[in-house]
């Protein structure tokens, strides 16, 4: 007998409500506090380059964590080992999509029919429209033979492809649709694809090969890469944003070494059914639901001794619609890190907690300090602009040495970075060494800042409360009829 999902989310309804605090979790993350407040009081009282410590943690850290990212992949840089054949279709897992769509009639056929030439494609694809009042209802019934049922029903399956299916939510936000559609889900293995995403035609493939290979897979990220339109704001936004989604992908690569990895992307990312049932499905409270599920998946792995793994698949690839301007990107990075914050708070007390492992004693400390790392970076750099204005130069020239030095360091990582992706996934788009060169050199006086900032603006999101998610645009992956 299925699980009911209701059922599991009625258990599950303690997780929204934060977690008491620990002692080391408190210790943590208030030495992240006081150390920048230290920092930051010793531009007034000190000369040298050691007025400017905040700007040198600042470095410090960032070093680190590359040197942790870049032992941890070593592995890639190896020979890789052969594969196992491949398990005939029948041996793998049964994949169903759920593709959450709100107003995405000008990128949805994008999505629809890369999910439906997929080479063994998915037994489901369930298409869960929230509330969408744009020309969604006309292109789902006009141009793939689908016919809507009551709200909150599933569809009857399309005409022209039997393993498309449709359900009408009343608008409600992302993780609700996802919720109401994970109802309908008869398959062992669900994926979740955004609206604005573009499979590679194996994809759903290596998806279902990689849960096949391991059954204690309970949640997988696909490999992204992202697309913005042709302006040339949206080219800049690219350059950076293609070079950073290569970093955050090596990383996870790095975290998951560790058994510490949280950040599932939920634009493409596939789970394991009753782990996802059983842990109450999406949290429509959070702004981020993909990162917190994560975190509730690893809480009741701990909690009940299972030996639940996450991973990310080299070899599943898709194109993400990415921010091309600098309204809608601000906006993205407020929303991001405002549900970071949000997911931190809520599971405070997994901080520096041995119990969870690695995970509490090594990953969600880093996190810590990442609540505060934007802080940390626009401070540095608004003492720096400061002693420049003064002409402090015992303090810029010794300052700009400590750039110079991180920014060889940010090349070589760059350039290694771009290696070891190629290996790993075999994609190249984007991947030239010459731009990563002039990214690495360019990136910490322009895209960073803007990082920094939108983190800065999701901090008083966080502190206001406030739950919506802004408006959206697509600029990047748009319906050659839209176009």
């Amino acid at each position: 007998m299925k699980t009911s999902l209701e059922d599991a989310l009625a258990i599950a309804s303690p997780r929204i409500a934060p977690r008491g605090f620990t002692v080391p979790g408190i210790v943590i993350h208030c030495s992240v506090v006081v150390l920048w407040g230290l920092l930051f009081a010793r531009a007034f009282f000190l000369h040298g380059v050691v007025a400017w410590s905040t700007g040198i943690a600042y470095v410090i850290y960032d070093t680190i964590l590359l040197l942790f990212v870049a032992v941890k992949t070593l592995p890639l840089a190896m020979p890789a080992r052969p594969r196992a054949p491949m398990p005939d279709s029948g041996d793998m897992p049964g994949l169903g999509v759920i593709v959450a769509s709100h107003n995405e009639a000008a990128v949805l056929p994008i999505t629809l029919d890369a999910l439906l030439a997929q080479e063994h494609g998915p037994a489901q694809i369930v298409i869960a429209d929230d509330g969408s009042t744009d020309g969604t209802i006309a292109l789902l019934v006009c141009r793939y033979g689908l016919v809507a049922a009551p709200e909150g029903e599933l569809s009857a399956p399309s005409t022209l492809h039997p393993n498309l299916y449709w359900m009408r939510v009343p608008h409600g936000g992302k993780a609700r649709a996802l919720n109401a559609a994970l109802t309908a889900m008869t398959t062992e293995t669900v994926m979740t694809v955004d609206a604005d995403t573009l499979l590679a035609p194996d994809a759903t493939l290596a998806m279902r090969r990689a849960f096949a290979e391991s059954g204690k897979l309970v949640a997988a990220a696909g490999i992204l890469v992202p697309v913005c339109s042709r302006t040339m704001s949206g080219r800049f936004f690219q350059w950076f944003q293609t070079y950073e989604y290569i970093r955050n992908f090596i990383s996870r690569f790095a975290w998951m070494r560790a058994d510490s990895l949280l950040l599932i992307s939920g634009a493409f990312a596939t789970f394991r059914r009753d782990a996802l049932v059983t842990v109450g499905g999406f949290d429509p409270q959070c702004l981020v639901e993909d990162y917190e599920l994560i975190h509730r998946l690893r809480r009741y792995a701990v909690d009940h001794g299972l030996d639940w793994d996450v991973r990310v698949v080299g070899d599943a690839h898709a194109h993400t619609d990415a921010p091309s301007s600098f309204g809608t990107f601000l906006r993205q990075r407020r929303r991001w890190f405002a549900g970071f914050l949000q997911t931190q708070y809520w599971n405070r007390d997994m901080t520096g907690n041995r119990r969870y492992g690695t995970l509490g004693l090594l990953m969600l400390p880093v996190k810590a300090f990442d609540t505060l790392q934007p802080i940390y970076g626009l401070t540095a750099f608004a003492l720096l602009i400061g002693f420049i204005c003064e002409g402090r130069g015992t303090i810029v020239g010794p300052a700009f040495g400590v750039i110079g030095g991180k920014i060889a360091l940010d090349f070589a990582f760059h350039l290694w970075s771009v290696h070891l992706y190629r290996r790993w996934t075999g994609e190249r788009a984007g991947s030239a060494f010459g731009m990563a060169v002039l990214a690495s050199i360019a990136e910490p006086f322009t895209f960073q800042l803007l990082r920094h900032w939108g983190a800065a603006l999701g901090w008083l999101y966080f502190l206001r409360r406030q739950r919506a998610w802004g408006a959206q645009s697509r600029a990047g992956l748009v319906a050659p009829d839209k176009a």
